[in-house]
């Protein structure tokens, strides 16, 4: 075919030719015009279908935000083992939290660095925990909302298997000041069947001042999650800072709290 359309070129006129190149030329034209189209609309729809993915999942992280927030933590018995490296300095302590227990005094000390607490510990203990509960209630703890440190709109999708969703977001905690904004990244682990975040990672991607005269080279906070009949409650608590203060101190801290013996009261 191909032999034969040369060939009945061959005794067209030069006019005809050139009129049959451009028309050739046109169609070409119009067809890499509509698969230039075509792709931009498959292109369109795949970010629309990628958009509308995205909001479905931020509804979904909202939505066990709103689990955590609503499971009644007041309700439950459990123990903490805390353990903290300073410089060096390692301590440790086991506590008890039982709701049931006088308003004043529900937490107990078990244990301190691997040994029963005197009775002088144990006061100092009690005296620490309703300072902690003061400062709660006036708005000076260093604890943070889970709503907080989790900017939903600012959720994308990293990875998706059978059972869980990866999703990255923006961090920005007032606590650790202004210096800190755009200094560290999420990530958020969302289990599919049982509808619930759980564990969380944060990072600085530079380093940042706190306070004045502080300087963090290294933060990761690390936040584990368990599901128990329906509420949702903390599991584990890593924490590693390194950096350094007033310009001579070595900052380099490690920190673990450890959730367990969880029974509703």
């Amino acid at each position: 075919m191909a032999y034969l359309y040369l060939l009945s070129l061959a005794f067209l006129p030069w006019s005809s030719i050139a009129k049959t190149e451009t028309q050739v030329s046109v169609i070409q034209t119009a067809s890499d015009t509509k698969q230039r189209a075509e792709h931009l609309v498959e292109q369109y729809l795949d970010g629309q279908h990628l958009d509308d993915q995205q909001s479905l999942l931020r509804v979904k992280i909202n939505d066990a935000i709103t689990k955590f927030e609503q499971t009644p933590r007041k309700k439950w018995a459990y123990q903490v083992s805390r353990y903290e490296n300073e410089e060096g300095d390692i301590t440790s302590s086991i506590e008890a939290y039982q709701p049931n227990l006088s308003k004043e005094k529900p937490w107990t000390l078990l244990q301190l660095n691997g040994e029963l607490p005197t009775v002088k510990q144990r006061q100092k203990f009690q005296q620490q925990k309703r300072h902690a509960k003061e400062n709660k209630d006036s708005g000076q703890s260093y604890s943070v909302a889970l709503r907080e440190m989790i900017n939903v709109p600012s959720l994308h999708l990293l990875a998706e298997n059978e059972k869980y969703i990866t999703m990255g977001f923006k961090v920005s905690l007032k606590k650790l000041g202004d210096d800190a904004i755009g200094k560290l990244d999420g990530e958020l682990l969302y289990h599919k069947k049982h509808q619930f975040i759980e564990q969380i990672t944060i990072n600085n991607n530079a380093e940042f001042s706190p306070l004045f005269t502080a300087n963090i080279t290294e933060l990761t906070l690390s936040f584990y999650f368990t599901h128990i009949d329906g509420s949702i409650l903390p599991l584990q608590q890593d924490m590693i800072m390194k950096g350094s203060f007033a310009y001579f101190t070595k900052i380099d801290e490690r920190s673990t709290d450890s959730y367990s013996h969880f029974q509703k009261r």
